[in-house]
């Protein structure tokens, strides 16, 4: 998920020179987060979530009751690191003090012991006839929005099911055929030592002299670790196409590539170690912070995360360029076979007001899944200067192909 991993305070710390917004974790879908490998880890049982009467939500858009007049308890499995489960921790009390009618029963699975397997019941369940196997809503990347788009897993969203549904980019919404909401995002950007960088590239053609002219002075990491060193070579790559081939999934697009990786060969042997290229997206970072290269392609969360925590010296500075760095959403998909859909909307409406979007804003360190007009005035300042830029690529499974052909074109010289 480009797989995507957080303090108020923090956002602050976004200069005006950061052009960056989103609508976001192991691969170039994945917020933030570093890329962990399939487990054969099985899913944990759920633990629910502690729940508190209040009067209903005024802003929901459809109610949720059972004949015995019971919440409705749907489940919800999500995975990622520590920060995440505290995001959901702080929010799901917070909607069910509002919603007493609706009982979220939350199952969280640790980055990397699980997400796959997770979806694997998903689709089992459906060929089985069983159903939505207890797997109501799923929290994801890009990768699991496409591949639950092909076997005809997810339900389609629309306002009429979800008002506040109206509150995200209509783009955001169509490059994933309504079948997923993009509730938090990160931007990948260029992280510098501005005690070293006084000008940094505002471009991608003067990143790319920048690395010419500072040998050893960039790196990137693997693709297939991270969705920093991802974005940076879909990028690339993705340079001289026209403007829509990033939202282009067609195999055939892959003819177009040639000149895109020929620049990245040529780059092997100005890059870190004359081409060595760090694995997962915070072997980039240690090595800017480590003073050992000045430059690197980082997910915005991140740096501004390990910078609260005084793990990255405040040196570091983030900027984008033209054309933007692609980012990663991080997505909430609905079981189209769930019985619960109506208390799932409730609750999906909830993290789509700005109420709750505010909490995610802090505590992730990320961007808002809906569009700032409708945050708080002080959270659209907190933004001021920093909305523009961020591109959201969806090109499917194209980016496994690049992948591939990464390692055996640029890594393997």
């Amino acid at each position: 998920m480009f797989q995507k991993n957080q303090k108020p305070a923090a956002i602050a710390a976004l200069t005006l020179s950061l052009a960056v917004l989103a609508a976001g974790c192991g691969s170039s879908n994945n917020s933030g987060s570093d890329a962990s490998g399939s487990s054969n880890s099985a899913s944990p049982s759920p633990s629910s979530s502690a729940s508190s009467s209040a009067s209903p939500s005024a802003s929901a858009s459809s109610s949720a009751t059972t004949a015995s007049g019971d919440p409705v308890k749907f489940h919800f499995y999500f995975t990622g690191s520590q920060n995440v489960k505290d995001l959901w921790d702080t929010l799901i009390p917070m909607f069910e003090k509002e919603n007493p009618n609706v009982k979220v029963d939350e199952v969280y699975i640790p980055s990397g012991t699980g997400a796959q397997p997770t979806y694997d019941r998903i689709l089992a369940a459906k060929k089985a006839g069983k159903g939505a196997g207890d797997i109501d809503l799923y929290e994801d990347g890009i990768n699991v929005v496409t591949q639950g788009g092909k076997d005809d897993v997810w339900q389609t969203l629309s306002t009429s099911d979800i008002a506040n549904l109206a509150n995200v980019n209509a783009q955001t919404m169509s490059d994933v055929s309504n079948l997923a909401i993009p509730y938090r995002s990160s931007a990948v950007l260029l992280a510098y030592n501005s005690d070293k960088v006084t000008n940094p590239p505002k471009t991608l053609d003067e990143l790319l002299d920048w690395i010419r002219q500072h040998p050893g002075k960039f790196a990137y990491n693997d693709p297939s670790t991270g969705g920093a060193g991802s974005s940076f070579v879909q990028t690339v790559i993705y340079k001289d196409l026209p403007a829509d081939a990033i939202h282009n999934s067609d195999p055939s697009i892959m003819s177009q590539w040639d000149a895109g990786f020929k620049t990245l060969k040529d780059l092997g042997p100005v890059v870190y170690g004359k081409g060595i290229y760090p694995k997962k997206n915070q072997g980039t970072i240690d090595l800017l912070q480590n003073g050992e290269v000045d430059m690197i392609p980082a997910w915005s969360d991140m740096i501004l995360q390990q910078q609260s925590e005084n793990l990255l010296s405040a040196n570091v500075k983030m900027q984008q360029i033209t054309p933007g760095f692609n980012g990663g959403p991080t997505y909430l998909m609905v079981n189209k076979l769930s019985d619960k859909k109506d208390a799932i909307y409730q609750f999906l409406n909830f993290v789509l007001s700005s109420e709750a979007q505010e909490v995610i804003v802090g505590k992730m360190n990320g961007f808002p899944g809906i569009e700032l007009s409708h945050m708080s005035q002080e959270m659209q300042d907190k933004f001021k200067g920093v909305s523009d830029g961020f591109r959201t690529f969806n090109i499917g499974d194209l980016g496994t192909e690049i992948n591939k052909r990464w390692q055996s074109d640029v890594a393997a010289q």
